[in-house]
């Protein structure tokens, strides 16, 4: 299937990035971390659970089998859910407020791959760059870290459908995610991979600013532009589920093959 231009990217917030029952799971944390948890307690039953959140018992299941794949739960057989050990993990966990300076709220950011699967178009990524450094003082100011911290950095081109798309360069705490450092993204979503970490990184929403421009001689050449082409810009700085900066991303898109949509609240 080839990529039209009106089905290219349009914005990387989305309500629906992660799978429902990835979001029932990390709503069911929020609460139970909430609550004065502790090991051994009782959930309410799946039916109840699920009549909670909104969602059928086959989703339920899906988001509470996570949460046991993490050790936050415990099944019994014939007596339900308990809180396991591995919530005192997730307790102690820094959480910040959220409020102010960090965004917070339901909403979630959705990656390139989740974007690309979610209609059904084949990707794949050139890796130009890939290392563990040292954070700048500017960086370590967004992302709020340690000047000097390890900091992992990637640059790669993107395609859809073989259609060359975005140049991305993507900064993140490494302390967040130590997998990063061995995984390859040629081949691999940084998102999902993200979702792996020990706890499980969650995106849940972006500062996000984007602006046009022309593009330098070895954007034009990365983005195979001949001609007058521009370029958009999107600055993306993405908030985990603490409200915790996750990842400083400066994407470059061909312009004739990115639409930007944003919802405006008061």
């Amino acid at each position: 299937m080839a990529a039209s231009d009106s089905a290219l990217p349009q914005g990387l917030l989305s309500s629906d990035a992660l799978p429902l029952y990835t979001q029932v799971a990390a709503r069911l944390l929020d609460d139970i971390s909430g609550d004065g948890a502790r090991p051994g307690d009782r959930l309410p039953s799946e039916r109840a659970l699920a009549g909670r959140y909104g969602v059928s018992r086959v989703t339920m299941r899906a988001a509470l089998n996570e949460l046991a794949a993490r050790d936050v739960i415990e099944s019994s057989p014939a007596r339900g859910w308990f809180l396991a050990e591995g919530i005192t993990r997730v307790l102690s966990a820094p959480r910040r407020p959220t409020g102010g300076t960090g965004p917070a709220g339901g909403r979630t950011v959705q990656g390139f791959a989740d974007y690309a699967e979610q209609h059904g178009f084949r990707i794949r990524a050139e890796v130009l760059e890939s290392e563990v450094r040292p954070a700048t003082v500017r960086e370590a100011e967004r992302l709020r870290i340690g000047p000097g911290a390890d900091l992992f950095e990637m640059r790669r081109v993107r395609y859809l459908d073989d259609r060359v798309v975005v140049l991305e360069h993507n900064r993140l705490p490494l302390e967040l995610c130590p997998l990063l450092a061995e995984t390859d993204f040629s081949k691999d979503s940084l998102f999902a991979t993200l979702r792996r970490a020990d706890p499980p990184q969650l995106p849940r929403v972006a500062d996000y600013s984007v602006e046009a421009r022309q593009p330098t001689d070895v954007e034009r050449t990365l983005l195979e532009i001949t001609d007058a082409t521009p370029v958009l810009v999107a600055t993306q700085l993405a908030f985990n589920q603490y409200s915790q900066p996750l990842e400083l991303t400066a994407a470059i898109y061909r312009g004739d093959r990115y639409h930007f949509r944003a919802s405006i609240t008061g």
